[in-house]
């Protein structure tokens, strides 16, 4: 008995231990991975094949799965109906079950690293899963990376939280996961892996995961490869790199950074401008939102589906000039249709065909200045991902995973370095955050930097700190939750408030703290019969309003605590603000501005 405690103290000490669970979360992402695609594939067969007839073109390196039948003319009514009640279903599944699975996957795993703690519900993976294959099986315009991605995020975090992962472990899991699903489900393991660690932020790495990524990401891209073969998705002619043509890269480099801000800029305008203001109930939003998409894809069919299939024309065979300009600008409706309105799926895959359609273009324009124009959708492909995701290393990497073809690289570096530049600030990914020094989950780090240096600050910046007060950059949107309230109720609040922590009233007197924390160690299902006065934690840490912001960053590195409840000077149990750790980053960037 003793020599096994000693082995388990030794496996939790074990430096080799959270790469042995990346090994574990990529295993199941990949086998998460191969029920998703064999979902899909169902579904689209089923659905768009046998119901509708509509057969798009698939890429050459998948062939369909199932076959049903369906031979016959379109039947436009059905392939009009279908994105519709694809989206019913996908938006009863999501806003039933798991709120936090609308929409495109990799945004909701970024939220939970920066701002849940990695925490993610156990339920997500699979209402994820339905409600994805729902969508894009009846015709949404949406990838697959999002599902798959927040997929094995949360099976990173159910097997943190199981083992009673310290959260910073936990972090990294979801990390790992996001690695696993999209390693697995483009087979790119090493371009998933930069990207797992590059998509949190617009200009900055999570470097300290990176080799749990990879770890991860190979490991899925084995289990995935030995299910579903090993050729990569995309077959293209062999290329050989000739340095004159990079005008024409740099070139289609600064079209797509362009293009890239417009996608953007549609996709939220879309969901801010239309679909958040419709006084409709959120699950039927993606029915209304697949109806536009149908209304559309009787018109233009190329813009239905993830379009994967009219890459592979434009690599390898021909797409009318009159069919490549229209998908560009109409593909990104339909991705806004499909998922601005809250439906279910990802954004790579469009980013991809808008991306290969802008090289397409611009190779039929100016064939006569390439040797081989066909090269142009490739880099088209990279670059115009780059911009809309700030995503520079992982969009070349991962492109060139997906074609099987490293000659791409310089010309991709090109276009993708031009695209991320000319895009600014604008992402698909709006939970990105700039850099680390923004993420709450590093927050702890700054802390003790800040704790370190504190005898090294200019001592301007020492002022600037002691001279600001609580009551000067806390918030005042108070948010409380009673000590009767079911954690069902906080939870909620959490999604519709992006906080993942509440002080506790009674009666308006400050009697606890409840965080994410909390509710994760009380089981799922007793969350609607569980009171916050249960769980919540008793003796709260408070500050008074007129404290110093430098004595408060200091007392939360000391407790490790993210956010500390700013009591009344006069009535300690009178809460009047909250003060969390960027209120605290803000304040100290601002005292280390000023001390130059």
């Amino acid at each position: 008995m003793q020599t096994l405690a000693r082995l388990c103290s030794s496996w939790r000490r074990s430096k080799f231990r959270l790469l042995a669970l990346s090994m574990l979360v990529g295993l199941l992402g990949g086998l998460t991975a191969v029920a998703f695609y064999y979902m899909l594939h169902l579904f689209s067969a089923f659905f768009l094949g046998y119901l509708a007839c509509f057969h798009p073109p698939t890429p050459g390196g998948e062939d369909p799965l199932f076959h049903f039948g369906g031979a016959g003319e379109c039947r436009r009514g059905l392939l009009l109906a279908l994105p519709a009640l694809g989206g019913l279903a996908s938006g009863i599944l999501v806003y039933r079950f798991a709120p936090e699975a609308e929409g495109h996957g990799t945004d909701a795993a970024i939220e939970a690293f920066h701002k849940l703690s990695g925490l993610i519900r156990t339920r997500v993976p699979v209402v994820k899963a339905i409600a994805s294959a729902f969508t894009i099986g009846t015709g949404g315009s949406a990838g697959r990376e999002g599902p798959v991605a927040q997929m094995s995020a949360g099976l990173g975090s159910i097997i943190a939280r199981a083992l009673g992962l310290s959260t910073r472990e936990r972090e990294t899991l979801v990390i790992s996961g996001i690695s696993a699903g999209i390693g697995s489900i483009f087979k790119a393991p090493f371009g998933a892996a930069l990207f797992a660690v590059e998509v949190l932020y617009k200009r900055d790495y999570e470097a300290g995961a990176f080799i749990h990524a990879v770890v991860s990401s190979f490991t899925a891209y084995s289990i995935f490869g030995l299910v579903t073969g090993w050729q990569p998705i995309f077959t293209i002619p062999a290329y050989t790199f000739t340095p004159s043509e990079l005008p024409v890269f740099a070139a289609l480099g600064l079209v797509c950074g362009v293009l890239s801000v417009i996608y953007v800029v549609v996709f939220y305008g879309m969901r801010d401008k239309l679909f958040k203001v419709l006084k409709t109930p959120n699950f039927l939003k993606p029915t209304i939102g697949g109806l536009m998409l149908g209304t559309l894809g009787l018109v233009f069919p190329y813009a239905m589906g993830t379009g994967y299939g009219w890459i592979q024309q434009v690599l390898t065979e021909s797409l009318e000039l009159e069919v490549i300009v229209p998908l560009i600008f109409l593909k990104m409706l339909a991705t806004s249709f499909t998922i601005s309105s809250g439906g279910s799926g990802g954004v790579f895959a469009p980013s991809l065909v808008i991306g290969a359609m802008a090289g397409a273009a611009m190779s039929s324009l100016g064939a006569d200045m390439l040797t081989q124009p066909k090269i142009l959708p490739l880099v088209g492909m990279a670059s115009f991902f780059s911009g809309a995701a700030k995503c520079p290393l992982s969009s070349i990497v991962m492109v060139a995973e997906m074609t099987g073809d490293y000659n791409i690289l310089v010309p991709a570096i090109l276009a993708s370095t031009l695209s991320y530049m000319v895009s600014g600030e604008w992402s698909i990914y709006e939970k990105q955050l700039p850099t680390k020094v923004r993420s709450p989950a590093h927050f702890n780090e700054i802390l003790s930097e800040l704790s370190r240096l504190s005898s090294e600050l200019p001592k301007r910046a020492t002022k600037v700190l002691m001279a600001l007060k609580a009551r000067e950059v806390m918030s005042r949107d108070l948010v409380t939750v009673d000590k009767d309230a079911p954690l069902e109720s906080v939870y909620l609040l959490m999604l519709k408030t992006g906080h993942h922590g509440f002080p506790v009233v009674d009666e308006g007197k400050l009697v606890g703290f409840i965080s994410i924390h909390e509710l994760g160690r009380v089981s799922r299902d007793l969350w609607k019969k569980t009171k916050v006065g249960k769980v919540m934690v008793k003796h709260v840490k408070t500050v008074p309003e007129d404290e110093p912001v430098y004595n408060i960053a200091l007392e939360m590195e000391k407790l490790g605590v993210g956010k500390l409840v700013v009591v009344d000077r006069n009535d300690p149990q009178k809460p009047v603000g909250i003060l969390s750790k960027s209120d605290v980053l803000k304040a100290y960037n601002t005292a280390l501005i000023l001390s130059i």
